[in-house]
């Protein structure tokens, strides 16, 4: 997550918090009058339709107050659902042997799309940074995808 989806979670996760939500995501699509803005929000028990009513005007009253979205843009507060996107290294870490759906940036072994099985989630530090990997078994192979370039993943559901 970079950009303007970052600036607007450090904003809207302190009011999520506070009606006893976790914000699970922030997606941030678009630009000019087309701009997409979802807000994906959890609980224990799951999010009704109220919940999503109650954050939708509560992010919606943060975001006119701070205006960080200067053009017209729609707003959407929802659950993360059952086909759930990932946006952090620990959201795939509760998930394991999960099958996954991933695009990325660039390219690993000459793929941009991945589906498959979550095999682990390694995070090594070299210096003062941090390499987050997330290793998915595609048929018989393993393939190891830097978190820096996923651009969107999300669980894929099995029967």
């Amino acid at each position: 997550m970079a950009g303007k989806a970052e600036v607007i979670q450090k904003l809207v996760e302190p009011v999520i918090n506070a009606l006893g939500y976790q914000l699970w995501g922030v997606e941030y699509l678009g630009q000019g009058r087309h701009t997409l803005l979802r807000i994906f929000i959890d609980k224990e028990g799951g999010i009704n339709i109220e919940d999503c009513a109650e954050a939708s005007r509560q992010v919606s009253s943060i975001l006119d107050v701070e205006d960080p979205i200067k053009d017209e843009y729609t707003l959407e507060v929802s659950s993360p659902g059952l086909d759930r996107m990932l946006f952090t290294p620990e959201q795939y870490r509760l998930y394991p042997a999960a099958m996954l759906k991933i695009r990325i940036n660039g390219n690993v072994a000459g793929r941009r799309n991945f589906t498959g099985i979550l095999k682990d989630v390694v995070t090594a530090q070299e210096g003062l940074m941090h390499e987050t990997t997330i290793v998915v078994q595609v048929g018989s192979e393993d393939f190891r995808i830097p978190f820096r370039q996923i651009e969107r993943a999300s669980l894929v559901l099995q029967d």
